[in-house]
């Protein structure tokens, strides 16, 4: 009992504004961070020769004079958006002016850590921070989310509720605070700073935007998570495995990379006949984990692989591997109205589309960093991505215990 018990408790948890509001500003915390370091590093060398300056003083100026230009855009672009998005909050649509900002947050987190890998030029942000503004920004984000809160509380208590938010807001963004120096610090060379303090803010505003969007939907929120960490180790471990097969032991010819390209389109093959045979017998769910496991199975025997005939002894355990992303999809278009369907589904292929944006530079790099000592590394962590995939699938599962009966129709 007490078990189903803390599940219950930690799902209404969930469908509150509260985890939506600490993510955020976990989140915007470490991006503020980031940025402040990375404009302090871009402005090292700026120089101001008919000013007759100090390099200190040159720097300052070039800090000051790009958050100068950076906040203006940010205070003076969201003024009309964030009155045309409360506008739509007060016509019932209350999500509108928490999820709209949201996604403004998470493409000028993501274009910092873009102009952090790729060295683009700091100015950059400037587009961002226009895109950030014509979301509506903090100036829709506070109201919509102080919206949400009143509505849901008594007129007695509503003071008292909302400081309440407050102090978590403020507490959220001292935790964030404290960490934010020593993430920043963790860094890769070849990457450059504030990469991995970066990493995790877009992750957490990633988290953030999807809880915002389901927020009153659990099952929808799981479905989503499973559907970005599986991608995330099918697409890394196939990013790396066309290059892995051009090299020793395996050191493929033209022909043997063609049969190689072959096995894996057999594999859509393999996984139609899975579902039409397996569909019978078994719910969604157990299809969705019998492809996850096939997966994760052949790509953790694909890290020792030494020759050819291993190689497709390992391709032949991913005889299922297909099932569970299309199946993913079957079961979300399920857990929302019909009106709403082709959103929900347009939204997750734009939240695998930004996951593609994190596992290609990770696996990328990971790769290059593993290849002298074990170069099947990234295989394996493929297979942790999808062992931890099965867990908002196997979650789902129990928050569904009706299962999908299937009539057999007897032919006379």
């Amino acid at each position: 009992m007490v078990l189903p018990n803390l599940c219950q408790t930690a799902f209404t948890v969930l469908r509150q504004i509260e985890p939506i509001l600490v993510l955020e500003q976990m989140g915007s915390t470490l991006y503020d961070t980031a940025l402040q370091m990375v404009v302090k590093d871009r402005s090292e060398n700026a120089t101001y020769p008919d000013a007759h300056l100090s390099r200190e003083a040159s720097q300052q100026k070039a800090m000051s004079d790009y958050y100068m230009t950076y906040n203006l855009i940010n205070k003076l672009t969201p003024i009309l958006p964030a009155m045309l998005l409360a506008r739509f909050g007060d016509r019932g649509w209350r999500r509108v002016p928490i999820v709209v900002p949201l996604s403004g947050y998470l493409v000028s987190r993501l274009a910092l850590l873009l102009v952090v890998i790729f060295r683009l030029p700091l100015e950059v942000m400037f587009g961002a921070a226009v895109l950030f503004g014509l979301s509506g920004g903090f100036c829709a984000y506070w109201p919509g989310v102080m919206t949400l809160v009143s509505l849901g509380s008594t007129a007695a208590d509503r003071s008292k509720v909302m400081m309440r938010v407050e102090l978590l807001y403020g507490t959220a963004g001292l935790v964030a605070s404290l960490v934010s120096g020593h993430l920043f610090l963790l860094y890769s060379s070849s990457l450059g700073n504030g990469t991995a303090l970066l990493s995790v803010s877009t992750l957490l505003h990633l988290l953030c935007l999807i809880h915002s969007i389901f927020l009153l939907q659990v099952n929808v929120a799981l479905l989503f998570g499973a559907a970005v960490l599986y991608l995330s180790a099918v697409g890394g471990a196939i990013e790396i495995l066309g290059i892995f097969v051009l090299k020793e032991p395996l050191n493929w010819t033209a022909t043997q990379v063609g049969y190689g390209n072959a096995a894996g389109c057999m594999i859509f093959i393999t996984s139609y006949l899975g579902v039409m045979v397996f569909r019978r017998c078994v719910s969604d769910v157990m299809l969705i984990l019998i492809g996850m496991i096939s997966f994760a199975s052949g790509i953790y025997f694909m890290s020792f692989v030494t020759s050819t005939y291993t190689f497709y002894i390992a391709r032949s355990l991913n005889l299922f591997a297909l099932i569970p992303l299309p199946t993913i999809r079957s079961l979300l278009s399920l857990q929302v109205p019909a009106s709403s369907c082709g959103t929900t589904l347009t939204f997750l292929q734009l939240a695998l589309k930004f996951t593609g944006l994190a596992y290609i530079p990770a696996f990328t790099k990971i790769y290059q960093g593993t290849l002298n000592w074990f170069p099947g590394f990234v295989f394996t962590l493929a297979s942790i991505l999808t062992v931890l995939g099965m867990i908002p699938i196997s979650i789902f599962g129990c928050r569904s215990p009706l299962r999908r009966q299937y009539d057999r129709i007897q032919e006379a």
